[in-house]
């Protein structure tokens, strides 16, 4: 037991000496985005996502933090959407994630703690409600590849309350969400102004309701053309799919800050 922790203690200097904790340093900017998916689901069955993301700083006291804000429109079509045409959107998820820390809370961590809420909007109907928890690293000399940084998130959702819909009343009903979700986020600086991101957008997934993983590979490109703008173009496939998502997508975003 004293190797081990000897082992832990010494893993950990090692991991601070190469590495910056920046968790503690959130925007102050607002932002806006215009994000736009188009994925296949197999069986000649596509999903396009019209999505409009907000971020707001939150300062309460001593606390800071970030409070986002998701909501979409979905157009889904193939085989399994007879009723369905190419451009017929219905309204999608809305979620609200805020996610921070208190300087006196846990400071030698330095992480972050964060909540997200879905709504039982549009195409989700259902109530779902999860913890979150994050950090984020900067390597604090030139690294191997350019690493700019290193930012896991883990999430639990747990849904709940159907809003009185049914298989039989909604065929396009979701079962009640109980997953672990988990964005293992790394970022690579290819110039200036341009980065590559993997894992940042869509993470590995775990149905803990009745087994299965979802893995994908994905990998986004973000390029700043101003200080209050940038763009991103990216692409997931799944690697590993016991719990089905999607079979690939590929997304881009309009970023705007202000």
């Amino acid at each position: 037991m004293l190797h081990a922790s000897a082992f832990g203690a010494e893993d950990e200097a090692k991991f601070s000496a190469e590495f910056q904790n920046v968790s503690k340093e959130y925007s102050r900017s607002r932002i806006l985005e215009f994000w736009g998916y188009h994925e296949y689901h197999g069986n000649q069955n596509y999903a396009d996502t019209l999505k409009l993301r907000y971020y707001q700083p939150l300062d309460i006291g001593s606390f800071q933090g970030t409070i986002r804000l998701d909501t979409s429109y979905v157009s889904s079509y193939g085989p399994s959407y007879p009723a369905q045409s190419t451009g017929q959107y219905s309204a999608g998820n809305t979620m609200l994630t805020a996610w921070g820390n208190h300087p006196h809370f846990f400071p030698e961590w330095g992480g972050n703690l964060g909540a997200r809420v879905i709504f039982p909007f549009g195409n989700n109907g259902q109530w779902a409600i999860g913890p979150q928890v994050g950090a984020s690293f900067r390597p604090k000399e030139n690294a191997f590849l350019n690493l700019a940084d290193f930012s896991p998130l883990a999430r639990y959702m747990y849904g709940f309350d159907t809003k009185n819909n049914s298989f039989q009343v909604n065929p396009s009903q979701p079962p009640l969400v109980r997953n672990l979700q988990l964005f293992p986020t790394l970022g690579f600086q290819i110039n200036p102004s341009t980065q590559i991101r993997f894992w940042d957008e869509n993470g590995v997934i775990y149905n803990s309701a009745g087994g299965g993983w979802f893995v994908p590979l994905d990998a986004m490109v973000t390029h700043r053309l101003t200080k209050n703008f940038l763009f991103a173009i990216g692409a997931s496939k799944q690697v590993v799919q016991t719990y089905n998502q999607y079979d690939w997508s590929i997304y881009g975003k309009l970023s705007f800050n202000f």
